[in-house]
């Protein structure tokens, strides 16, 4: 279970969507989450990488390793 705190416009503007659309404000919460968490996923994963970089390649091994060295 998941509880959360909006502002009163936030709140306010979810309030507005559910009622004109028939649904409720949680699924649309549960929409912007499901919608938003792999963006998140990648961006905690790139400062991941950028924190804790492992073994750099220069252009010359990456062509290599692709079969690009002709």
């Amino acid at each position: 279970m998941l509880s959360i705190r909006l502002d009163s416009e936030i709140e306010h503007r979810l309030e507005a969507l559910a009622s004109k659309t028939g649904r409720t404000k949680s699924y649309y919460a549960r929409k912007a989450i499901t919608e938003s968490l792999a963006e998140w996923e990648d961006i905690a994963e790139a400062i991941e990488r950028l924190e804790t970089p492992g073994k750099r390649l220069s252009m010359a091994e990456v062509e290599s390793r692709l079969g690009l060295d002709d």
